[in-house]
């Protein structure tokens, strides 16, 4: 290369946010990742988005007051990274455990009454238990689930070894910037609820295909970030418990779908409404 070609190159790099250490670190844009550019953006909610929420979110939520848990609105800067566009799906969790011998995505009866979260009835898991280490019928493209957040983990270091990148959960603030952009909206369109944009409301009745729902992308292109399944994270509450987000899911009422709403979950819990997706540095 030509020192003019360098300082060509250099100089498009400073210009342009997009092209920064994220190519450098061999984790770009492209169709199955989106990359969100270093800056600050609004995180958290505040009073008047709390009280949206209330008035959307359902007589549960209200009557255990869950948007107090929000984190209070502050603008938080971070570093560029790059996210999936996509939750990781059922097929892409097959391959991982065909090449690792990794456990499959399962839960027995018995374990599902003792870790609690019960508003779902065992026999609505049995559609997503899988058989013979394979994903259920017509449901390669949806979300994996019944998956802990160890599980999750092992999946990320297996796709960094395969790829040669760095992968890893997001924290809470990368998801959260990543499905709102930066300037506080409460869902990743704005900040009024809009049914048809989200697998929620228990209007389908189960998890969708990702993507089925593109009116509803984020500002960076991600899909999914409201409704269809709660997400795991690598941050954490005091008392241990993960941090979960993902803009409800798919029987949430429309309160739990904003971007700031979060929830926490033992680490070893195993869920129909619990998924993920990954982070490059």
């Amino acid at each position: 290369m030509t020192r003019r070609r360098f300082l060509q190159w250099a100089m498009a790099l400073t210009l342009s946010p997009s092209l920064d250490f994220a190519l450098a670190a061999g984790c770009r844009g492209d169709d199955r990742m989106a990359v969100v550019p270093a800056g600050p953006f609004w995180m958290g909610s505040d009073a008047r988005e709390r009280a949206y929420a209330y008035r959307i979110g359902g007589e549960v939520a209200k009557r255990y007051r869950w948007f107090d848990a929000d984190l209070p609105r502050q603008r938080v800067t971070l570093g560029t990274y790059a996210i999936d566009r996509h939750l990781v799906t059922n097929e892409e969790y097959q391959q991982f455990i065909q090449q690792t011998g990794h456990r499959s995505p399962f839960i027995t009866e018995e374990e599902y009454r003792h870790q609690g979260y019960l508003v779902h009835p065992y026999d609505e898991v049995r559609p997503y238990l899988w058989r013979d280490r394979r994903y259920p019928d017509r449901r390669g493209r949806h979300p994996v689930v019944l998956i802990s957040l160890a599980d999750a983990v092992a999946y990320t270091r297996r796709r960094s070894e395969r790829e040669g990148r760095p992968y890893r959960l997001p924290t809470e603030a990368e998801w959260e910037k990543a499905a709102r952009g930066t300037d506080g909206r409460y869902f990743p369109w704005g900040n009024r609820w809009r049914s048809e944009r989200a697998n929620a409301e228990n209007h389908i009745g189960g998890t969708t295909e990702v993507g089925s729902y593109p009116q509803g992308a984020s500002p960076y292109g991600c899909f999914d970030m409201a409704g269809n399944v709660f997400e795991w994270t690598s941050s954490e509450f005091a008392d241990g418990k993960a941090v979960m987000k993902g803009g409800g899911s798919w029987d949430d009422q429309p309160g739990i779908c904003r971007a700031a709403a979060r929830h926490g979950r033992m680490k070893d819990a195993r869920h129909i409404l619990f998924g993920f997706r990954c982070v490059c540095e």
